[in-house]
């Protein structure tokens, strides 16, 4: 049995194994409501270890888990670099951490210039050597689109061809072409398309009967986000 200042020794060696041990345990938090970013702006992902230990010698990753590129990521930080390695092209020179924040435990991700392809879950995951911890965020863009553009096709035996169309929404919108009393006019689906940043063009061509006053609307709107735009035209007798 040792005994004396041998004694004591081997004891504050225990306890501060047992310390060390713990301090490397930690949790990873972040939001739990959705971050709803507007378009063209830049936002922030927060995610934070608990307790506040130093973080610079573990390895965070950020990862777009809707995203159709599984084995890439949107952001990697290792043991003290940024990992460029099989980063998601479209991320590249827009995603960042707060650096001289890592000391206190602050991972969080800052994504400049937000896009339509942006929307998805984010998963924020710390490692170190003996221990890992993660947590999803989700993110949802909106964005209103362009002014609507609405142009005569043609016109022939008393009926018209319109096409009106409108870009930059997100996400999809409807479209629907009305009379002047309000009615919705027969048109079919409206043709969508989305372009490489994850926004929506959208587009229909209705075929109407020249009437009285040949007042026409076309109205595009976007429920989840509450935006609805139209514009009325009127096209002169001939």
């Amino acid at each position: 049995m040792v005994t004396g200042p041998d004694s004591l020794y081997v004891t504050l060696l225990i306890l501060l194994h047992s310390l060390t041990s713990e301090s490397v345990k930690f949790q990873v938090l972040g939001p739990t409501e959705p971050i709803v970013a507007v378009a063209g702006d830049d936002i922030i992902l927060p995610c934070y270890l608990k307790p506040n230990i130093s973080f610079e010698d573990m390895r965070v990753d950020w990862l777009n888990l809707d995203s159709d590129f599984k084995d890439e990521r949107v952001y990697r930080y290792d043991n003290g670099r940024i990992v460029y390695d099989n980063q998601i092209r479209s991320y590249r020179g827009r995603t960042s951490l707060f650096t001289e924040e890592l000391g206190r435990g602050n991972t969080s991700l800052k994504l400049t210039r937000v896009q339509g392809s942006d929307e998805g879950r984010y998963k924020c995951f710390v490692k170190s050597k003996d221990d890992y911890d993660d947590v999803t965020i989700q993110v949802l863009v909106t964005a209103i689109g362009s002014k609507l553009v609405v142009s005569l096709e043609g016109r022939k035996d008393g009926e018209m061809g319109l096409l009106c169309e409108s870009e930059g929404w997100h996400p999809e919108p409807d479209l629907v072409w009305l009379d002047s009393k309000g009615v919705s006019l027969s048109a079919g689906p409206p043709k969508v398309q989305r372009d490489y940043e994850g926004f929506y063009t959208v587009k229909q061509h209705v075929i109407v009967q020249e009437t009285d006053t040949n007042l026409f609307t076309c109205r595009v709107s976007q429920s989840r986000i509450n935006e609805e735009v139209e514009t009325e035209v009127h096209i002169p007798s001939e």
